[in-house]
């Protein structure tokens, strides 16, 4: 039997008292989408189903309340906390769904100089761990474009990556341990401990898991000396987008690890680089940083690996600086970059996705056409790499399009999603991952079977075994239609 939405608010108020359960219009507004459908926002035109209430938990025993009433009563919930998610894994997904934000649980619980780690709550934001870590000369090493928004509990759901993660790794490799709650209210944690080996690492079942597995209420992350005073910028421009990649092929083959290693194409790079570089030019950055032995020795390799590159031409790392600090996004360019859409009804997006070194370059050179050929309105279309592996690097799409004649609340549907489903479409073709630190959220669930291949059954027995009854945010990553 379906419950009513003043059932499910009566419990929820029973449960943590009714200053903390929100159902004022606009709240449930705003809570039914995340930047995927940033333009109902934008415009104040939202169309998706409403939640029937958001929760603000105070503690992991508030979220194990709720879960248990969910998963007793069939209800979706979905999981929340800066509220910075890209790929649709906020919506609501079904009617009467539960939003439980996790931003009040915001308490940095200890910070560990000797064991280099730091454990926080899930509300708490990375930008705050970070300042607080750096009174000790430490640093967390993570640093996504959302540094000054984005939560440690959702950038852990989301697999997230960060600038630095040439040096520093993405999150996974920086999560020590966790506090998560399951369906039916269930409360786990994993031990923070260097490494074991007492069978799979279960942390992965947390990490990445879009609140489709569990809610993320505790998050121990690893800790670097902070040393930006050893830190050096190089930069170079190229003709070509195959000679940067062979660039940064060649430099993480060599065993070095700059902690930024990016490669702009034209397009993209004239946002940028205009200043130096000309329009016709790709422009490859690198940044080598950590104890000053090291730092200098990464960049003195790369300099050497790249003076042999003939089609490369360095340029000053004075420039490249400058650019560097000022690429994080907090809240006011933000608004600023809302205020520019809703103005123009001119609209920026980015796709990323992951491949090997073999086939980086004919995804990008088969998307690239594509795009301008099939969508109307295209404006501005580039990308960049900006996350190397030894085996393979990402690939972000950039691209600007007007809405025409395209209703705000249909650009979803009608553009955008056309858009990923291309640039999906090639990158399966070759081979590589439809995502690679964003998370697939709704977005591209539709296409996990297609990415995961004869591994989904892997998958679904996770989603069966963790959440049997379907309550954990449904339609994010397995496609509502998928589940039981």
């Amino acid at each position: 039997m379906t419950l009513t939405h003043e059932t499910i608010v009566s419990a929820l108020t029973n449960l943590v008292g009714a200053e903390h359960v929100l159902t004022d219009e606009e709240t449930l507004k705003h809570s039914s989408v995340d930047n995927f459908r940033k333009l109902q926002t934008i415009f104040d035109v939202h169309t998706m189903q409403r939640p029937a209430a958001v929760v603000m938990a105070r503690s992991t025993e508030d979220v194990a309340a709720i879960l248990k009433y969910a998963d007793a009563n069939g209800v979706n919930v979905v999981a929340r906390t800066g509220g910075t998610a890209t790929e649709g894994g906020l919506e609501s997904g079904t009617q009467n769904s539960i939003v439980v934000d996790g931003s009040l649980m915001n308490e940095i619980i200890k910070v560990d100089a000797y064991n280099m780690q730091a454990t926080a709550q899930c509300g708490v934001p990375l930008q705050a761990l970070e300042d607080e870590v750096r009174k000790l000369g430490l640093t967390t090493g993570h640093s996504p474009q959302s540094k000054p928004i984005a939560s440690m509990g959702g950038l852990v759901a989301t697999r997230s990556s960060g600038q630095f993660s040439g040096l520093y790794g993405n999150i996974e490799d920086m999560v020590v341990g966790c506090e998560v709650v399951f369906a039916g209210g269930y409360v786990s944690r994993i031990k923070n401990v260097s490494r074991r080996a007492a069978g799979p690492d279960i942390r992965h079942v947390v990490i990445g898991n879009e609140g489709a597995l569990c809610y993320i209420t505790e998050v121990t992350v690893k800790l670097f000396p902070y040393t930006p005073e050893n830190t050096e910028y190089l930069g170079w421009t190229t003709k070509s987008m195959k000679e940067g990649f062979e660039a940064l092929r060649e430099v993480h083959v060599a065993g070095y690890k700059p902690s930024v290693a990016r490669l702009y194409d034209f397009e993209d790079g004239q946002l940028h680089f205009s200043r130096f570089a000309a329009a016709d030019e790709c422009v490859l950055i690198f940044t080598a940083e950590g104890n000053p032995l090291m730092a200098k020795a990464t960049a003195d390799g790369i300099r050497e690996l790249m003076a042999k590159r003939s089609g490369c031409t360095p340029v000053d790392g004075s420039i490249i600086d400058a650019w560097f600090n000022d690429l994080t996004w907090g809240s006011d360019k933000v608004m600023s970059e809302d205020d520019r859409i809703h103005a123009e009804r001119n609209v920026n997006r980015t796709t990323e996705i992951s491949a090997d070194w073999e086939n980086v370059q004919k995804i990008y050179d088969a998307v690239l056409p594509r795009l301008r050929a099939e969508i109307p309105g295209i404006t501005l279309l580039g990308g960049h790499s900006s996350h190397s592996y030894i085996n393979g690097t990402n690939m972000y799409f950039n691209y600007f399009f007007d809405l025409l004649d395209v209703a705000p609340e249909d650009e979803t549907e009608k553009i955008y999603h056309p858009i990923i489903n291309i640039i999906c479409e090639e990158t399966l073709r070759y081979g590589g991952s439809i995502v690679h630190h964003h998370g697939i959220g709704k977005a591209r669930a539709h296409l996990v079977e297609q990415e995961y291949g004869t591994s989904f059954f892997m998958l679904e027995a996770m989603k069966k075994a963790y959440d049997p009854n379907s309550t954990m945010n449904m339609g994010t990553i397995i496609p509502i239609k998928s589940q039981p």
